[in-house]
């Protein structure tokens, strides 16, 4: 068999008649660039449709290329169940006993029976347990749970933050973000409110429209005040007493409060929160298929999770650079409901504007369902590959073919709705119609046998099977990702002073004094001011003498010692501050420490302010990691993990600019060969022309297969060449001319090697996964750093 390990593309099985009763010896490969333009599956219960989207997405994880999965029946968690030994042992504990039942079998035969037909299965596709065990060690596989602890809990509170400035900055996307928001939330109270006409939807778009503009997050408590006491006073034209009663605001308000003082929501506000980000990688960087099990939840909670996942992705997007190759999937399967032709539910929005937008960021939208009726076609418009299976009635394939011929499939790829549709009609079980606005005409093919065992959905039970050693574990290491960066302190530890504490103490005018900002929570209690000193700085470190340049803003905070007039700047806290967070005025009824005596003279600032530009040029560094190989560095504060997932991706995109200058370079030179065919087949005489022809005939499909395996989207391989030569030795040697065909078929030859070669060469040099960086250290000059602010600075302290 030919070989399916080509750069960037999926295997995903051989060309096939309909009925699937013939396979050829083409392989179909997927060019993962083509998920760009999205695709879409359909295939009644029982087509293969499962089979396929978990081999498409087992192709994308072993290429490094992590994906959401959004998993409404449970058949997704499949993934976890990859057995590298095929033994009768891996699949015991995962094999149905209902299922063994049904076919009279004891549990224990029934799996043997599985291992062996997944053993057979694979082999008959070329694959092996030596596959599987790369899968593995290729990606991370986690299941979720939202609303259960069986696998990953998620936290929720997050999606009320405010989204990123991408977002901010885009009135639509904002509105959007807004909509879906309020909507699933109502969602999940059971208030079906209009977004136009509906005053509690109109409420609450209000309260995180103005939370989210002034860059603010919002939980369901700060909600629920804020349905209480709105921000505004007037709605449109209307008072809003008048528009929305305080009375009747309570109401809605106690409906939140239920829904957040329910015991059974508590596992919503606590677990993984939904950082993309952090869910595409692990902490050490490697790419990570993310199954979002909701096949346990209502049906009010599964829209609300997907709206607020779907949003959650989408303000992702928006903060990645452009880039023309695949870098991450998003999986929905059963997609049913969610984006419906006639209602508008809370997750369709965030969806569309999804496959309008991330192909651009390197996103790829697969969706999947086995009810084509309840689908909005003119929302899959922009989708441009769709895998047709077996379809159970008439009224579900004429709307397939509805929707296929007013996608962007079927007005650029040659849509012949009579023949397509009469494929269709007569499609086996696993045998798919491939129609692909990248290649020139549909394909037919029979899917290859998954590496994961299919063995139906998993209860919640087998997910903290699978789960439950991962989540101890994690429960074991120390927080790492919601913790300050070991420089940072608490505000409420700062100060060292230990005098009594007494009333504030009076500085003459000039003496600039402020004070260190203190949580919302903690304003009323008993507070003490600890005096100290807080320098903030612009620091700038540069690269040589051309290279670039970074700033790093400082803020330094030294407690001030009423016995000594030195400033300890070494053991100064570093805090994260702004000038803005600085409060000009204290909390009421405070107590104070005692100042120096310098504190009050202003020329003390001078001689502080030297001692701090000193300690700043002897103690600040800027480390960078640096790949030689991919002349790539990293950026300030940007870890190993973040590094070289940039690198990948940069690689993988560079990797696919090699790999169509490589199809050109052969091309070329194919060219070349075929004009040689060509001109040795002119006749030379009335006796040869019949000869000659045959001649010509069989050196034109020599060039042309070879050209169609090096200029089309399928890889060449040793069968592509196998077929190019057969041509050819059936040409004879009756004549000169026949020679040089023959010389020709040498050059093919060669030229497949050096091109397997080539393929070789791009591998091993586009491969980041051993690469070893370099650390550079830099550091500022003095005359590179510039005091912003000095200043007597109070830290609250309990």
């Amino acid at each position: 068999m030919e070989s399916y390990e080509k750069l960037g593309a999926f295997y995903l099985g051989r060309s096939a008649d309909p009925a699937g009763k013939s396979l050829e010896k083409d392989l179909i490969l997927y060019d993962s660039r083509d998920l760009l333009t999205h695709a879409f599956c359909v295939g009644m219960t029982g087509s293969g449709k499962t089979g396929l989207c978990i081999s498409l997405l087992e192709e994308a994880a072993i290429d490094g290329i992590p994906a959401i999965v959004i998993d409404p029946k449970g058949d997704l968690t499949n993934l976890l169940l990859t057995f590298p030994n095929l033994s009768h042992g891996d699949f015991r504990p995962w094999a149905s006993e209902s299922a063994a039942k049904a076919k009279k079998m004891s549990p224990d035969a029934y799996a043997e029976a599985q291992a062996d037909l997944w053993r057979t299965g694979l082999a008959q596709w070329d694959q092996s347990g030596d596959r599987i065990r790369r899968l593995k060690e290729a990606a991370d596989f986690r299941i979720y749970t939202p609303g259960s602890e069986a696998g990953f809990p998620v936290s929720i509170l997050a999606s009320f933050g405010a989204p990123p400035g991408e977002i901010l900055g885009d009135t639509d996307l904002l509105n959007e973000r807004i909509s879906s928001t309020a909507s699933s939330l109502l969602t999940l109270i059971d208030i079906d409110a209009n977004a136009l006409t509906g005053r509690e939807h109109i409420l609450i778009s209000i309260i995180l429209e103005h939370a989210w503009k002034e860059s603010k997050d919002l939980d369901l408590t700060s909600l629920i005040r804020g349905v209480q006491t709105p921000p505004v006073s007037r709605v449109g034209v209307l008072e809003l007493e008048t528009f929305f009663p305080a009375k009747e605001r309570f109401e809605l308000a106690m409906a939140l409060n239920n829904l957040l003082a329910s015991p059974a929501f508590k596992t919503w506000l606590s677990g993984e929160p939904l950082n993309i980000d952090r869910i595409l990688y692990s902490p050490k960087g490697k790419p990570r298929v993310a199954i979002f099990s909701i096949a346990h939840l209502p049906e009010a909670e599964r829209m609300f999770f997907v709206s607020l996942l779907l949003n959650q992705v989408l303000g992702w997007v928006r903060t990645r650079p452009g880039t023309t190759s695949l870098r991450t999937i998003v999986y929905m399967d059963e997609i049913s409901g969610y984006i419906t032709p006639v209602a508008e539910p809370p997750s369709k929005r965030p969806l569309v504007t999804l496959l309008k937008q991330a192909r651009a960021y390197g996103v790829g939208i697969v969706l999947a369902t086995q009810n084509p009726v309840d689908i909005e076609y003119r929302a899959l418009s922009n989708i441009g590959t769709w895998f047709i299976g077996r379809l159970q009635t008439e009224r579900d394939r004429d709307r397939v073919l509805d929707g296929l011929a007013g996608s962007t499939v079927g007005a650029t790829a040659g849509f012949d709705r009579k023949s397509l549709g009469e494929i269709v009609s007569g499609l086996g079980k696993r045998v798919f119609l491939m129609h692909n606005i990248h290649e020139t005409k549909p394909a037919v093919f029979h899917t290859r046998t998954s590496m994961s065992y299919l063995r139906g959905p998993l209860t919640r039970t087998q997910i903290k099977r699978l789960m439950g050693p991962l989540i101890v574990h994690r429960a074991d290491q120390p927080a790492s990702s919601s913790s300050a960066p070991s420089g940072d302190r608490n505000l409420h530890t700062l100060g060292t002073t230990t005098t009594d504490p007494g009333a504030r103490p009076m500085l003459p005018p000039g003496i600039p004094e402020g004070f260190l900002p203190i949580e919302g929570t903690t304003r009323d209690k008993n507070i003490f001011y600890a005096p100290g000193l807080l320098g903030i700085a612009n620091v700038l470190f540069v690269h040589g003498r051309k290279g670039p340049e970074h700033s790093k803003k400082i803020g330094l905070w030294a407690p001030l010692d009423p016995e000594s007039d030195t400033v300890d700047w070494r053991g100064a806290d570093i805090i994260d501050i702004r000038l803005d967070d600085i409060e000009k005025d204290p909390i009421p009824n405070a107590r104070y420490g005692d100042l120096p005596p310098k504190a009050s003279n202003i020329r003390s600032f001078s001689g502080w302010r030297r001692k701090l530009v000193i300690a700043l040029y002897k103690n600040q560094r800027l480390e960078f990691m640096t790949s030689s190989r991919f002349k790539m560095m990293s950026n300030p504060g940007e870890d190993e993990r973040d590094f070289r997932i940039r690198l990948a991706e940069a690689a993988r995109e560079n990797r696919d600019f090699a790999v169509e200058k490589l199809r050109r370079k052969y091309a070329g030179k194919l060219r070349t060969i075929e004009d040689r065919i060509m001109r040795a087949g002119l006749p030379v005489d009335r006796e040869e022309e019949q000869a000659q022809h045959q001649t010509l005939q069989s050196a034109i499909s020599v060039g042309a297969t070879m050209l169609s395996a090096f200029l089309g989207r399928k890889r060449l391989g040793r069968t592509t060449l196998g077929r190019a030569a057969t041509p050819a030795r059936g040409v004879g040697t009756s004549t000169k001319e026949s020679r040089d065909i023959e010389h020709a078929k040498t050059r093919l030859e060669t030229l497949q090697n050096d091109f397997d070669i080539d393929v070789d060469r791009l591998e091993a040099r586009f491969d980041t996964e051993f690469e070893l960086l370099d650390t550079i250290t830099l550091k500022p000059r003095k005359k590179d750093i510039e005091i912003i602010h000095l200043a007597i600075a109070w830290a609250p302290r309990l």
